[in-house]
């Protein structure tokens, strides 16, 4: 069976140089290409082995395994997930072995041929520099037909980081850049898509996001499209009426934001900061709010973690306080809830009580981007708009992005 690739697909998929990255916007098939190069090469070598790496293990569990099983499956070659081991067993054609990037100091005690390193630029600039290091140093297993062992990047471009410095600012002999725009495959993504990128973003995120080119992330407010004027609101609780209250877990640092929902639309009227632990939060709430049905939308990794001395995790004391909890298995991307606040901001769709929620507005207001294009933790700001953001993103996520492609890569039977 031959796998659809866009033509930057099948380039980078099919590319012979030792170090290839695919550099491309959401939606550019960036994974799907990535795959399809891994089978290839798999298929070519079946007693090498192939690496595959995520940023996350988590990734490696909502991404990885369920991608390659559905194009395995679709190729009806025979495998087996290992979840403890982190290996797709193929039998006869080998191992890909599933690593991450987030510890590595942890990229030790095997050898493999080829590598995949998917989402590389989403790591810090050193990090991602000592993630390479350790990933080349994998590759050793000989091919019997004496050709190159390779490490292939796809990946989104986040600024000036680690992708840039290696594929664009001054690549050494190897190391080859193939663009590919959110346009190149937009036949295979949801009507809509890219019409709801342009609406959300702005001019230097949408040259990343939509283009794939590399630009300066680094200067500028996060939320460009919030206006106290604009978005105040003077809405606040009523008796009675359903809470929906985004939840941030930090010991004696803890936020929560309070929306209710009218007609649909939200509106943020009441926030709560610098709470000591979860258990005070949840004897705040029950003793503010008695008599409102609660919901919750927490930050995913309260699952598992504590914010206090108790046995339980953040998440289940919520639960067992009798609050209804909204929480998917793992929190958003960053930029993905940067992006949903965004854009409810610029469509009207939200309103802040700049009265009853003034550590909100300023957050929204004065919270930039560090040096490494992220959002900024360092003035105290971040905890109530993450609060905030869980909300936002859970009830009024982006689209899901596409993942096929429209051309064929030959060879895979």
């Amino acid at each position: 069976m031959k796998i659809p690739l866009s033509r930057p697909q099948l380039q980078f998929a099919s590319a012979k140089d030792q170090f290839p990255a695919f550099v491309g916007g959401f939606g550019s098939g960036k994974t799907h290409a990535a795959i399809a190069r891994a089978l290839a090469l798999k298929l070519q070598y079946p007693g090498q082995n192939i690496a595959y790496y995520l940023p996350t293990y988590d990734l490696v569990s909502t991404i990885g395994f369920p991608r390659f099983a559905e194009t395995l499956d679709d190729m009806l070659i025979p495998f087996r997930v290992n979840k403890n081991a982190k290996v797709i067993d193929l039998g006869a054609f080998g191992q890909i072995i599933f690593r991450t990037m987030d510890s590595p100091e942890r990229i030790i005690g095997y050898e493999v041929a080829d590598s995949i390193v998917d989402e590389l630029d989403t790591l810090p600039l050193e990090k991602a520099r000592g993630a390479w290091n350790k990933i080349i140093g994998r590759n050793r297993q000989k091919k019997p037909d004496g050709s190159l062992n390779t490490v292939a990047v796809a990946t989104t471009p986040e600024g000036f980081r680690f992708v840039y410095e290696r594929w664009q600012k001054s690549p050494a002999n190897g190391y080859r850049i193939i663009k590919a725009s959110t346009y190149s495959n937009s036949k295979n993504l949801p009507a809509g898509y890219i019409e709801s990128l342009r609406d959300s973003y702005s001019t230097n995120l949408l040259a990343a996001y939509l283009d794939g080119e590399f630009v300066n992330l680094t200067s500028g407010s996060v939320y460009t499209e919030f206006d106290r004027k604009r978005h105040h609101t003077a809405a606040t609780i009523q008796p009675g009426e359903t809470l929906h209250v985004g939840m941030d877990f930090n010991v004696q640092h803890m936020a929560a934001v309070i929306f209710v929902l009218r007609d649909g639309k939200p509106y943020a009227a009441q926030e709560y900061t610098d709470m000591l632990d979860t258990p005070a939060t949840i004897t705040l709430l029950k003793e503010r709010h008695a008599g409102h049905p609660i919901f919750v939308y927490p930050d995913a990794s309260g699952q598992n973690r504590k914010s206090n001395k108790a046995s339980d995790s953040d998440i289940a004391l919520l639960k067992q306080a009798g609050f209804r909890v909204c929480v998917n298995p793992s929190n958003p991307a960053v930029k993905d809830r940067v992006l949903a606040v965004n854009g409810l901001l610029k469509a009207d769709g939200v309103g802040i009580n700049t009265d009853t929620c003034p550590t909100l507005v300023e957050a929204l207001e004065k919270q930039a981007y560090d040096k490494n294009g992220e959002p900024d933790k360092s003035g105290g700001l971040d905890h109530v708009i993450d609060a905030a953001g869980y909300f936002i993103a859970y009830k009024f996520p982006i689209r899901a992005r596409g993942i096929s492609g429209q051309r064929e890569i030959r060879g895979l039977v």
